[in-house]
């Protein structure tokens, strides 16, 4: 449930928010995000410490892409304008937006974990005290296998989507790189470790 705008502006006034962790999962198209949460979400069933975020899109459901909630454009538009996303952000023709409850998860003192863009991370910065980013990443020649076999674009744009990602570079100590080229479970258990660790990092923030 998207908590009213009011209580939205509220928490906005005290940023950045503390207590808890926001877990930024990152990557190209093909890296396998998607697939790496998943094993974390069976991994983790039933732990109350982690939060799973449910994005919004402007993109039908399906059962081959994410599962997510939808919106059209102009309900988006009208969701954000009041005060219904923590953070939105527009990719692909498409926009994307994270529920404001997200905020209450991480001022509580647990750990939220959301699939986002590159673009939004000085974003998140600035609006969480404690972020751990990680980037899923693959080798080229694998990521350009994933996204052929999608079907959803043309040679050449598979190559131009490929370009623009190797020319994005993450730096910072909170950022967390994972190759996901090979076996899903080596790549899913490195990503169970990181959140492990902020799970114990919103243990001792309770604490303090």
């Amino acid at each position: 449930m998207m908590v009213s705008a009011l209580i939205e502006r509220e928490l906005a006034e005290s940023l950045p928010i503390r207590n808890g962790v926001f877990v930024a999962v990152v990557g190209p198209s093909g890296a396998g995000k998607d697939t790496v949460i998943g094993y974390a979400k069976a991994r983790f069933v039933g732990e109350s410490r982690l939060e799973f975020v449910r994005r919004v899109i402007t993109r039908p459901s399906d059962a081959a892409s994410e599962d997510h909630d939808t919106l059209a454009d102009a309900a988006f538009a009208e969701a954000e304008a009041d005060g219904a996303f923590a953070l939105c952000w527009d990719a692909h023709g498409l926009r994307y937006g994270l529920p404001a409850d997200v905020d209450w998860t991480v001022a509580n003192g647990h750990v939220a974990v959301a699939n986002v863009s590159r673009a939004v991370i000085p974003a998140l910065r600035e609006r969480y005290a404690n972020l751990s980013v990680v980037e899923i990443t693959a080798a080229p020649e694998i990521l350009a296998e994933r996204l052929a076999a999608r079907g959803r674009e043309s040679r050449g744009e598979v190559l131009a989507r490929l370009a623009r990602s190797a020319s994005v570079k993450l730096t910072g100590p909170d950022v967390t790189s994972i190759d996901n080229s090979g076996d899903k479970d080596t790549a899913g258990e490195r990503f169970a470790e990181v959140l492990r660790k902020a799970m114990a990092f919103s243990d001792l923030s309770d604490m303090i």
